[in-house]
């Protein structure tokens, strides 16, 4: 049961958001003098007298009400700057959330507009506060984004009135003609594109933000497509996420825990995917066992999934300098591995270059599948698919054979050669390379180095490579 004095307080916290948002509307409508205390009481549906129990004026409340929104947007301004890496996200999410907040608080906006902060009261002082530590956040990313050569030789405190009038005048147009949800995102991004080429104005954008204008389209697992997405916006470019993969549990562990409970030694452990280290990790908690390392010798493919090992306090002893099969081999080689017992956790669909390439070395070799891949379900890529099909895209990517054909069956492509006619195509290897080819699809940009930033590195040569003949 709720205690009496909660249920009070809650009371009365609800009677004076009434009470704010009710004077907010009314002060967004007309002059501060218009407004009487009588009619916000009227709107509110709480009498007069109650309304004084809460602000003791007029002027009270109405600084009550601009100092509680600019706290807000203050405080989850900061919140969004924090998270960001570069000065030009930092700017990015300034821009986008400032516009955000004034629509859904329109009210306040259009008080905000015609206050000019110049009253004799003390809550007017916290406002004039308030304002600056404003503006100082907007300077500040200005400020570093200058310091890092990524914007021009621009005075900070014009360039914010700049960027807030041109952001100010968007919501007044967004207010006045009623935009909906949908068009509000549009505009968003093209208020931010507007600011960032005025300061982008005067240099070469291409030497500091390579992929500027190109909207590269993602394909690879839910989670592996969030974590990449920020790589190439860094980079400049407009990215959409479309996940074609989602990693589920096997359809049943029986190989695995023969394996794991089995007590002869496993002198290598393989680890060829973070998915792989996620799902051994996964199932030895399920069967409560601790895996003993110790006399273990861990080959972790990748820096991400070593990462991973380290995170789960997972000894790594061999990472290969080439991330594959081909790789591990290599590596491998160096060691003595006859009649050593060789375990690769893996996904069921796992190819047969490694685990045979390792057996002509002399080593025993056992693999269980600990994950499998599908397809992702429909609400998972029901806003990708949106996002997709409201953008030309210039480049898609594929990390592997089944991010690709998995693609071409969540959008029922028939003749993939036609589809993707018009669009550079990258691949992160030689395999999903072959698969793309093998469908009469040209590949345009393959890594030399089988990883995402490897993938980047390659695709910002290709472009500028592409620059350099079009001059």
């Amino acid at each position: 049961m709720i205690p009496e004095e909660l249920k009070v307080n809650y009371n009365k916290s609800q009677k004076r958001k009434k009470i704010i948002e009710s004077a907010a509307k009314l002060f967004s409508q007309k002059s501060y003098h218009e407004v009487m205390m009588e009619d916000i009481a009227k709107l509110s549906s709480i009498a007069k007298g109650t309304v004084y129990n809460y602000f003791n004026s007029k002027e009270e409340l109405y600084f009550s009400i601009m100092k509680h929104r600019m706290e807000k947007l203050i405080f989850s301004l900061k919140d969004k700057i924090e998270e960001e890496t570069s000065s030009i996200e930092s700017l990015h999410s300034f821009v986008i959330h400032l516009y955000m907040f004034m629509m859904k608080y329109q009210s306040f906006f259009l008080i905000y507009q015609k206050e000019s902060l110049k009253a004799e009261h003390e809550l007017c002082t916290e406002l004039v506060a308030l304002e600056k530590e404003f503006r100082n956040l907007l300077e500040d990313i200005i400020a570093t984004g200058k310091s890092e050569s990524l914007f021009g030789k621009i005075e900070e405190d014009f360039a914010v009135d700049w960027i807030l009038g041109g952001i100010y005048g968007a919501i007044r147009r967004g207010i006045n003609n009623n935009y909906n949800e949908e068009k509000m995102i549009s505009e968003r991004e093209n208020i931010f594109d507007f600011i960032l080429h005025g300061l982008f104005s005067g240099f070469e954008k291409a030497t500091i933000y390579p992929l500027i204008g190109k909207t590269i389209v993602i394909t690879r697992t839910v989670e592996q497509s969030k974590d990449s997405i920020e790589i190439f916006k860094q980079l400049g470019a407009n990215v959409v996420i479309f996940p074609t993969l989602d990693i589920v549990p096997p359809d049943n562990w029986r190989e695995f825990d023969l394996i794991i409970k089995s007590k002869s030694k496993i002198h290598f452990l393989i680890f060829t995917s973070v998915h792989a280290v996620k799902m051994f990790m996964r199932r030895c908690e399920e069967l409560t066992i601790m895996f003993n390392f110790e006399n273990t010798k861990v080959v972790a493919v990748g820096n991400k999934t070593a990462s991973i090992c380290e995170k789960n306090n997972i000894p790594v002893n061999i990472i290969p300098q080439k991330f594959s099969s081909t790789g591990v081999i290599e590596e491998l080689i160096n060691y003595d591995l006859r009649n050593k017992l060789i375990f690769i956790p893996r996904s069921e669909i796992g190819r047969e270059e490694l685990p045979e390439g390792l057996k002509a070395l002399g080593a025993e070799i056992k693999t269980a599948p600990v994950y499998n891949i599908s397809l992702p379900s429909e609400h998972k890529i029901k806003e990708s698919i949106e996002a997709l099909n409201k953008t030309k895209p210039d480049l898609f990517i594929f990390t592997s054979p089944s991010t690709f054909e998995n693609f071409l069956r969540i959008q029922k492509i028939n003749d993939p050669a036609q589809y993707f006619n018009n669009y550079d195509i990258a691949a992160i290897g030689p395999t999903t390379k072959t698969a793309i080819e093998n469908k009469n699809v040209r590949v345009n940009i393959i890594s030399a180095e089988y990883t995402i930033d490897g993938l980047a590195k390659a695709i910002i040569e290709y472009y500028g490579s592409s620059l350099q003949c079009k001059k």
